[in-house]
């Protein structure tokens, strides 16, 4: 956990993509532009040396959970936590915001809307229930989900909705760490802000 440079009012837990680890190197780039209390996580199957997630309800109670602990070691409210990250990670985050976790907004890289080539299977069922500023970092050739897809389904959501497009990134978003970091850190300047 990187230490709080004053009393924070925010802090952020970030997720892996399903076949990654608290280690990926776009979770390390955004921690260290974030200027936040800051906790990067491994889900509970990776920790137990499993390659395969487990089920949605596993995975939103390890982020119940990891958002506790966050929240107590940082010192803030509840209220003050954003959560998000990679892929799989910050679509189980979203599904905790709208489950009923607190939280002051959802940082969602490479959302994976729906499985590539399977756009009749969405993963927007509880897009309905967030109600928090959300941040979609995408690519534009994202083969879970086209801009024009993620655009259309996030209108959804009922908390403001920045999108943040990348040109030319597929799911990926190899070599742009720096640009997804930069992008967060200057959308939670604008959250600390409200």
């Amino acid at each position: 956990m990187t230490p709080p440079a004053a009393a924070p009012s925010l802090a952020l837990l970030l997720t892996p993509g399903a076949g990654s680890g608290r280690e990926h190197p776009t979770l390390v780039a955004v921690e260290a532009a974030a200027g936040l209390p800051t906790a990067r996580i491994d889900f509970w199957y990776r920790r137990q040396g499993r390659r395969a997630p487990d089920r949605a309800p596993k995975l939103v109670a390890c982020v119940i959970e990891e958002a506790a602990a966050l929240v107590a070691a940082a010192g803030i409210a509840p209220e003050g936590l954003v959560l998000g990250g990679r892929s799989m990670g910050g679509r189980i985050c979203s599904m905790a915001v709208a489950a009923g976790l607190p939280a002051a907004g959802l940082v969602l890289i490479s959302y994976p809307l729906h499985p590539p080539g399977r756009p009749d299977r969405l993963r927007v069922e509880h897009f309905e229930g967030l109600r928090v500023p959300c941040l979609f970092v995408s690519g534009t050739r994202d083969a879970f989900a086209s801009p024009a897809e993620l655009t259309e389904h996030a209108g959804a959501i009922g908390g403001p909705v920045t999108h943040e497009w990348l040109e030319g990134c597929g799911h990926e978003l190899k070599g742009r760490d720096d640009e997804v970091a930069a992008a967060v850190r200057a959308w939670l300047r604008g959250l600390s802000a409200r």
